[in-house]
C-alpha cells in the first residue's frame, strides 16, 4: 500500500504544471491580429490558473500609438468578450504596459531600454525578458539588430534574455542561413525558441507518450508491421486576409517546412535517451538526416501541386484562389501539396510517408494515420471475409485524441467480422478544454525548456530538403500546376500518387460516424 500512494504522488507531481520564476514578456507586434487573437488570451489563461509569477509583467511594443490606459482598455474590452471574469481581467491588466515607435529607429530602443528598466525594478523580474517577434518576417533582423545593439540581448549572471520567433525562417535554404547566422551575433542558441504552434498541441506531444510509454506500440513501429503513414492536414478556409503572405509563402513553405516535417519527425524518430530537450531534438535532427532528397527530374514523381479554383465549402460558394481579394491573376502560388517521403534507415525501410494539406477542402481536419500491414495469413481467407487493415489514427483537429480500428465479431454467425474503432477524445475523457497551443508554449518558454522548439540544424535541414522543390516549381511557374475545385480533396492526381503504390488514401469524409453493426 505504502508503495502504490508513493507512485501515486509521483505521478501527481508529474502532472503538476512547472511554475516559472520571476520573468516579463515583451511582445513586438503587441497591436496585432496574432497577439490580440492568441498570444494575450494565451497568457491570461495562464495568470488564471495561477501559473504566473507574482514578478510578473507584458510589455507591448508596436506602431499604433497608445498610452497604457488605452491598451490596457483595448485588451479589457477583448478578453472580455469571451470572459466574463471581470476581477481576473482587471487585475491582469495591471500588469500590462505599452511603448511605440518605428522599429528602424534608435529612439523605440533607447524607449525600450528605459521602459524595461523601470518595470523590472517594479517588478523584480531580476531582468528576465522574453522578446517575442509577432511581426512581420521581413522585421525580425532589424529587431534582432536593435536589441543586440541596445544591450537587451545580452544576458547577465542573475537574469536571461530569450526571443521567440515565428514562422516563416527565412523564404529558403539560403535566406534561412544567412538570418540564423545575422541572429548567433547577437543570441546563443540557448537563447532562441523557433515557435511552431502544432507542437504545443496535446495529440502531438502525446505522439512520444503512445510510442515510448507503452510496449503494445514500440515493437511494432517498424517496417515490420507498418505498410505506410499518412499525415493530413485539411483545411476548409481559404487565405482570409493573408493574401500578401501568401503570395510570397505558399502552402510548401507554410506547411510542409514547418508542421508537416515536424509531425513527421515526431512519428518517425528513434527513441530519445531522455525527455531532456537537447536529447529530444537530437533524435529529430537525426531522423532528418535520413529523409531521402529527390533529384530535380524526380520531383514531379514524388509531389503534386495544386491551386483551388471556384467551388462550394459547406453548402457556400467561395472564389477562386486568383478571385480573392490582393492575389495575382495569373498567380501560381500552391494552395495544395501531396507528396511522398523516404525514410534511409533501418526502422523505416520500404515505408512509404504520404503528406497532404491544402486549403479550401471539403473538411478540416487534421490527422495522422498509422496503417499497419495486412496479416501476413488469414484463416478467413476461403470464406471469402476481407479483412480491412488495423489503423492508428492520431486526431490531431479539431477533436484531439486518438482511435484505433480493429477487426472484431459482431453478433451473429461465426464469421461475421466488422471493422471496430476505438476512441478517445481528450475533451470527453478529461472532461474539460485542453490548453491552448500557445499557453503550452510560452509557459515552456518562461521555464527554458526548448523541447517543443525548432533548434538550428532542424531548420537547416528541413530548408535543405524542400528548397530544391521550391526552385523547381519556381521555375516551372505554372506548367504543373494543377487546379482542384474548392470543396473536394484535392486535384485527382494526388490519388494517383498513392495509387501507383497499390494504395489509397483514407477516407476522411467518413471519420466521427459509427460503423455499421456495432
Amino acid at each position: 500500500m505504502e508503495q502504490l500512494i508513493k507512485k501515486s504522488l509521483t505521478r501527481a507531481q508529474i502532472c503538476e504544471e512547472v511554475r516559472p520564476g520571476p520573468s516579463s514578456i515583451i511582445i513586438f507586434g503587441a497591436s496585432g491580429d496574432l497577439t490580440f487573437r492568441k498570444l494575450i488570451p494565451s497568457i491570461f489563461a495562464l495568470y488564471k490558473k495561477g501559473l504566473l509569477p507574482k514578478q510578473f509583467y507584458l510589455l507591448g511594443v508596436a506602431r499604433t500609438k497608445y498610452t497604457d490606459e488605452e491598451y490596457r482598455n483595448e485588451v479589457k474590452r477583448r478578453l472580455l468578450e469571451e470572459n466574463k471574469d471581470l476581477n481576473n481581467v482587471s487585475s491582469f491588466i495591471e500588469r500590462l504596459f505599452y511603448i511605440s515607435g518605428n522599429y528602424d529607429e534608435d529612439s523605440l530602443y533607447k524607449l525600450l531600454q528605459e521602459k524595461l528598466n523601470l518595470l523590472d525594478k517594479m517588478f523584480e523580474t531580476q531582468q528576465n525578458h522574453i522578446f517575442y517577434l509577432a511581426t512581420p518576417p521581413s522585421i525580425y533582423l532589424e529587431i534582432i539588430r536593435r536589441l543586440g545593439q541596445f544591450g537587451l540581448t545580452k544576458e547577465n549572471s542573475g537574469g536571461y534574455s530569450r526571443v521567440i520567433i515565428e514562422k516563416p525562417f527565412g523564404s529558403n535554404l539560403e535566406t534561412a542561413i544567412e538570418l540564423d547566422k545575422e541572429l548567433h551575433k547577437y543570441l546563443k542558441e540557448s537563447q532562441v525558441y523557433r515557435i511552431d504552434h502544432y507542437l504545443g498541441k496535446e495529440t502531438v506531444q502525446n505522439i512520444m507518450m503512445l510510442r515510448f510509454a507503452n510496449i503494445v506500440f514500440e515493437p511494432i513501429w517498424n517496417y515490420k508491421y507498418i505498410d505506410n503513414v499518412q499525415i493530413t492536414v485539411a483545411e476548409t478556409l481559404g487565405i482570409e486576409h493573408r493574401a500578401g503572405y501568401f503570395e510570397q509563402a505558399g502552402l510548401l513553405r507554410d506547411m510542409f517546412q514547418n508542421h508537416m516535417i515536424q509531425l513527421l519527425t515526431l512519428v518517425a524518430m528513434e527513441p530519445p535517451a531522455s525527455l531532456e530537450d537537447s536529447s529530444v531534438r537530437d533524435e529529430k535532427t537525426k531522423l532528418l538526416k535520413s529523409i531521402r532528397m529527390y533529384d530535380t527530374y524526380e520531383i514531379d514523381k514524388y509531389f503534386v501541386r495544386g491551386q483551388y479554383v471556384r467551388g462550394t465549402v459547406n453548402g457556400k460558394e467561395v472564389p477562386g484562389y486568383r478571385e480573392e481579394r490582393n492575389v495575382n491573376p495569373n498567380s501560381y502560388v500552391e494552395t495544395f501539396v501531396a507528396g511522398k517521403f523516404l525514410i534511409d534507415n533501418w526502422r523505416w525501410s520500404g515505408v512509404p510517408f504520404y503528406l497532404r494539406a491544402g486549403k479550401r477542402l471539403k473538411k478540416k481536419i487534421s490527422e495522422i494515420a498509422i496503417i499497419f500491414k495486412e496479416v501476413p495469413h488469414s484463416i478467413f481467407f476461403k470464406n471469402n471475409v476481407e479483412l480491412e487493415q488495423n489503423v492508428l489514427i492520431l486526431n490531431i483537429q479539431p477533436d484531439e485524441g486518438f482511435s484505433l480500428k480493429i477487426q472484431a465479431k459482431q453478433p451473429g454467425s461465426k464469421l461475421c467480422l466488422n471493422t471496430l474503432t476505438m476512441d478517445f477524445k481528450y475533451n470527453e475523457f478529461f472532461n474539460f478544454k485542453g490548453p491552448d497551443a500557445y499557453e503550452r508554449l510560452l509557459l515552456d518558454a518562461m521555464v527554458g525548456d526548448q523541447t517543443l522548439f525548432v533548434r538550428s540544424d532542424a531548420m537547416e535541414l528541413a530548408w535543405k530538403l524542400l528548397t530544391p522543390i521550391l526552385n523547381k516549381w519556381e521555375q516551372d511557374k505554372e506548367k504543373g500546376l494543377l487546379f482542384y475545385e474548392a470543396g473536394s480533396w484535392g486535384p485527382k492526381e494526388a490519388n494517383e500518387l498513392i495509387a501507383r503504390d497499390g494504395r489509397e488514401w483514407r477516407d476522411l469524409e467518413a471519420e466521427g460516424e459509427i460503423e455499421d453493426g456495432f
